[in-house]
This record gives C-alpha cells, structure tokens and sequence, in this order.
C-alpha cells in the first residue's frame, strides 16, 4: 500500500471531533431542559412563595412563646427568603426529572446489564431523599425545635431570623435526605465488589454506633431525637443488605443470559448514536 493510498484510507479529522461534539449538543439539550422544567415549576410556585414559607416554618411557630414571632433582620429579606425557599422548593419537585435526563445521557455508554441496573436505584434514591425529607420535616423539626425554645434561659425570647431558619431547615432536609440514601450506598458497594454481604454483617455493630454518633451531631443532645435517626439509618442499612443480594443475583442472571462476549464490551459510536436517537424519539412521543 503506497503513501497515497494511507492518506486516502485516514478519516477526516472532523469525523473524529463530530461524535465528541454530538454528545456536547446533548448534555446542552438536556441541560435546558432541566433549566427550562426549573423555571416552569418556579413560576408556577412564585405567587405562593410567602405561603410556602408560612408551611415551612409551622414546626417553629408552633413552638414559639406566645406574642413571639419570626423576625427580619435584614432590609431585603421578607422578599428574598421566600423567594430562595421557592427556587429550592422548584429544583426538589423537578429532582426526579433532572435524574432521568441525567440517565438518559448516560444510559447509551453503559453496559447492558448496568443498564436494567442503574434506573431502578436511581428511583429509589430519589425516593429515598423525599422519605428522608419528609421524616425532617414531620418527626425531627417539631422535637429539634420544641428542645430549643424550651431550653432558652429566662429574660431570653425566642425570635428567630428567617433566614437563618432557611439555612438550618435546609441543612437538615439535605442531612436526613443524605442519611437515607444508606441502603442505595450498601447496593453499590456489594455490586461494585467493594464489599460483601457477610462482610458488611460483621460490621453491623460499628454501624450502630455510628448511627448513634451520626444521630448525635445532627439533631439536639438528647436520647429520643438521635434515636430517631439511628434506628431509620440501621434499619436502612439492613434493608441495603437484603436488596444488595438481589442486584447481585440480577447482575449475575444477566450475564449468564447475554453471554460474556456481549456484556463485556461497552457500545460502539454507531451503537450509541442509535441508542441516542431511540431515546430522543421516545422523549417527542411522550
């Protein structure tokens, strides 16, 4: 073969960059998207953003001293706390959405066991922060803060600034969401070989304590309040224990089925640029 014909046979350099662009166009795409779905949800929550805030800050009020009330310490805040409560507010309603468009840009790189896999933990992670939330919300606020009003020294009246209220609910929302996420953390460290099944039973005693001391610096130093952080977080770690097995059997079954040829090897472009149209087309039926 002479010079020539290998110049000839060489592809264009553009072809090579096209597929690295195509993916960029994509993750942009969905990116709107996300942004788009984002504001939508925003808008629609804007006028009942003060309401918002009243429903978030209910497990305080309830607890203040009569002729107490949240106070404003800063000029703009009235305005801008309700309105960052509602743009949080927006991002964890669309939570669900932004993780699938996330999936889907991922979706056509994996393997196809990982695949049958991934979405199944993604919707359980999910469900898993808004439980985490929830039980925030409805079980710890109303013990976290009915232990700091009644524990103010006397001559001392309980008014607090609702913006540092936002940053503490907040925190607590993403803590216990966090938290909850430990039986999707447990899953990936058996299905990954991080970990074993037995191996992570023999640690169950550390993971207790742990729970406890977790349970500890997030809620008020007292029994009852870390207890209800403990135990939901052992609880969930067994539960990862028990569903760890079945991903594993999963996992398993699908390669014995495909066949090692076929799950070993990820997808190629021409592969992944179908799987990319087929999603596309699905996303414009839908």
């Amino acid at each position: 073969m002479t010079h020539s014909d290998n110049q000839q046979a060489a592809p264009p350099a553009g072809d090579a960059e096209q597929p690295f662009i195509s993916h960029l166009i994509e993750l942009r795409d969905r990116l709107l998207r996300i942004v788009l779905v984002v504001a939508v949800i925003f808008l629609v929550l804007m006028p009942f953003s003060n309401t918002l805030f009243s429903a978030l800050s209910g497990p305080l009020t309830a607890h203040l001293p009569e002729g107490s009330s949240m106070i404003a310490i800063e000029v703009a805040s009235p305005f801008l706390i309700p309105f960052k409560l509602t743009l949080v507010l927006a991002v964890f309603i669309a939570m669900p959405y932004l993780l699938y468009q996330i999936w889907a840009f991922i979706a056509p790189g994996l393997y196809r066991h990982e695949r049958r896999l991934v979405m199944p933990l993604l919707a359980s992670s999910t469900v898993l922060f808004y439980a985490g939330a929830a039980f925030a919300y409805y079980v710890v606020f109303p013990l976290v803060f009915a232990f700091f009003t009644s524990t103010a020294p006397d001559g001392v009246t309980v008014m607090t600034d609702i913006s540092r209220y936002l940053d503490f609910v907040l925190t607590l929302f993403f803590a216990f969401g966090a938290a909850f996420e430990v039986p999707i953390v447990t899953v990936l460290l058996v299905w990954t070989g991080m970990a074993t099944q037995d191996g992570l039973r023999s640690k169950r005693p550390y993971v207790i304590v742990a729970a406890f001391v977790v349970g500890m610096l997030l809620t008020p130093p007292d029994i009852i309040s870390q207890t209800l952080l403990a135990v939901p977080v052992w609880l969930l770690f067994e539960l990862g224990i028990v569903f760890s097995g079945w991903f594993v059997a999963m996992k398993g079954n699908d390669t014995a089925a495909e066949g090692e040829s076929e799950v070993s090897r990820p997808l190629n472009e021409d592969e992944m640029e179908a799987e990319l149209d087929r999603i596309e087309t699905e996303e414009e039926n839908r």
